[in-house]
């Protein structure tokens, strides 16, 4: 079988990529001999970018880049994809994987929670395709990955903006994916369970002071109550779904959605 995968001349661009799923992403495709080309808005400093992409060095990536950027505003997504054409870089690979969420009921769901989450989960996403599309026309090759959710497919109270901004992913990967069917481009959205990331911890946290438990047990009684294999989704596992997307095997999969749930939506 005939995979990309392995050609180290191609590119990823990650959003989102110094943490939780974005850096199992990272690693993966670093693994592989990729570009890896980094976002993050990084409030944790310049040394935890300089382990990054020693990390992603000592991987095996052919290079890697960082960038900083704050999603939610359309002018820094334009900064981004200027500093990314002034450094020579071009985007193979796209996974639009930055994401934020509030839980809230909508009664108290502030207008500058709702705008941020949309702004970072849902406009970021058009912003960021509308850039690395044109890239792909030019190489006649490529693929976008959306991190959508669960809440992309079905809902859950108290996750209003969540909830819209994720249904908007799914909608949205499928006009795109019509739009480059015929142009050897492909189009596809994930859609994560509970997963060990660092955007489930404040929920872990209210779970804990609500059962005055251990993390574990927290975990434990959160997942019980979605998740039928009740375990937390690695994010590896989520990386390694992205990595057979982008294969050339893959070329005839697009528009789609995929769950990596635990059994969540098939109830």
């Amino acid at each position: 079988m005939t995979t990309t995968t392995n050609n180290t001349s191609k590119s990823i661009m990650v959003t989102g990529a110094l943490g939780g799923i974005g850096f199992a992403i990272c690693q993966r495709f670093a693994r592989h001999g990729f570009q890896v080309i980094a976002h993050d808005i990084n409030e944790r400093g310049d040394a935890d970018v300089g382990k990054f992409l020693e990390e992603m060095y000592t991987a095996g990536a052919t290079s890697a880049h960082y960038f900083q950027a704050d999603l939610k505003q359309l002018s820094a997504i334009d900064e981004l994809f200027a500093a990314l054409r002034e450094e020579g870089l071009s985007v193979d690979i796209l996974v639009n994987n930055a994401g934020i969420q509030k839980t809230a009921p909508i009664r108290e769901f502030d207008a500058s929670s709702w705008s941020d989450i949309l702004a970072i989960n849902l406009t970021a996403v058009y912003r960021c395709i509308q850039y690395a599309v044109e890239d792909m026309r030019c190489a006649g090759w490529g693929r976008i990955i959306n991190l959508s959710s669960v809440h992309g497919l079905v809902g859950s109270a108290n996750k209003a903006a969540y909830v819209a901004a994720k249904h908007g992913v799914v909608g949205l990967t499928k006009v795109i994916a019509l739009e480059t069917a015929t142009q050897n481009i492909t189009v596809n959205a994930i859609a994560p369970g509970w997963t060990d990331t660092p955007i489930l911890r404040p929920q872990i946290e209210q779970r804990m002071a609500l059962l005055n438990s251990t993390r574990d047990a927290a975990i434990q009684h959160l997942v019980a109550e979605k998740q039928p294999s009740g375990q937390l989704v690695p994010p590896e596992h989520v990386a390694s779904l992205i990595h057979f997307l982008s294969g050339d095997h893959a070329t005839h999969i697009t528009g789609t959605t995929m769950p990596i749930d635990g059994g969540w939506t098939c109830q």
